[in-house]
């Protein structure tokens, strides 16, 4: 096993976290680089669908990050919030909470201002379904942010699906790669792309566009989708044969500290990936899950020659690079799913190929 990840305090290793507080802390715990990033910044940050999987921690950590840094600077989450327990716990972190369905135009025109604003609103799962929410989601919802938020810096999330798969030994797709989506939900993702560039360019609003594969913690993400499966005795398909993931306490990090990010370009529109430094094999990682359980692994089917991959090392001397390695989130993951750890209960569905989520 490769040395334990840094700890970015005191260069300790990082103890693996045995309770979802500690695990909470520990996502959205603020570097040194992220207090001295957010030291300067001017205006509040409004977090658009912070109810769902990765905003909350990441709203924490900004929170934290700015009374550190002495700022006085509002964080706001905005969501529908369908689960209450969310936005309590939300206020109790000192994210200033706002409902909003934010496919209303009216509703989002009466949102609070913000110099700053992190879109993550998005529609997956379910658009094999429902394709007219996913079209509504992903390309009439940033309409209505750009609109509202013209005078703001916007950093909004896409993701990878919008490249098409590629080769192991490529990489990963590449910022410079022309796009190459497969089925509805991806053409609707770069659909989302498309409606912020526009806007971008048409009122000279600066975006940031993150393209993310995977981000993951203990209760859900790629590695708990096949630990769970290996615990269960699931047979698991490794015709997906490679992925690439990154904690989802790197993603926040680097997601908060492109906040103070100056454009690289001379136009308002700009595409980062986000994405980890290893290209994982999923037959490897089904075995070193399985060895670290006590179990075995029914592995099924054979590796296709092209995955659906991120090449994220453009972003690193930008937004640092991430801190947690492949080796620690396996071990922790077949830890805590052995163990019986809480899950969220969402599958990334990261092995399918055909586009149909």
């Amino acid at each position: 096993m490769d040395e334990p990840a840094p700890n970015d305090a005191n260069n300790e290793p990082l103890s693996a976290p045995d309770s979802i507080e500690a695990l909470e802390e520990m996502l959205s715990a603020p570097t040194p680089e992220l207090i001295e990033s957010l030291s300067e910044l001017e205006g509040d940050i409004a977090l658009l669908g912070v109810g769902g999987k990765m905003g909350p921690t990441m709203a924490r950590m900004a929170v934290r990050a700015l009374r550190e840094a002495g700022r006085p600077n509002r964080v706001i989450g905005v969501s529908r919030y369908s689960d209450e327990a969310v936005r309590q716990r939300l206020e109790d972190w000192g994210v200033q909470t706002v409902s909003c369905d934010l496919l209303d135009a009216d509703s989002v025109a009466q949102l609070p201002d913000a110099a700053h604003v992190i879109s993550m609103s998005g529609f997956k799962f379910g658009a094999k379904e429902h394709p007219e929410l996913a079209w509504a989601t992903n390309c009439y919802l940033p309409a209505l942010v750009c609109r509202r938020y013209q005078d703001s810096r916007i950093i909004a999330f896409s993701t990878g699906n919008v490249y098409g798969l590629t080769t192991p030994g490529s990489g990963g797709s590449r910022e410079s790669d022309p796009p190459a989506p497969i089925g509805e939900y991806a053409h609707t993702a770069l659909g989302r792309e498309r409606m912020f560039e526009f806007f971008a360019r048409r009122q000279q609003t600066p975006v940031l566009m993150l393209r993310l594969n995977y981000a993951t913690e203990l209760r859900y993400g790629v590695l708990v989708d096949l630990a769970q499966q290996i615990k269960q005795g699931q047979p698991v398909s490794v015709e997906m044969g490679h992925v690439n993931v990154i904690w989802l306490h790197d993603a926040n990090l680097m997601t908060l500290r492109a906040l103070g990010l100056p454009p690289r370009q001379d136009t308002p529109y700009d595409v980062l990936n986000l994405a980890g430094q290893e290209i994982l094999s999923v037959r490897k990682v089904c075995q070193q899950l399985a060895q670290r359980m006590g179990c075995e692994a029914d592995l099924v089917g054979e590796e296709a020659p092209h995955a659906l991959l991120n090449n994220g090392r453009a972003a690193y001397p930008l937004l640092g690079e991430p801190q947690v390695d492949a080796e620690t989130m396996i071990d922790w993951t077949a830890d805590w799913v052995a163990g019986g750890g809480e899950l969220l209960g969402k599958p990334t569905h990261f092995e399918v190929r055909d586009g149909k989520f």
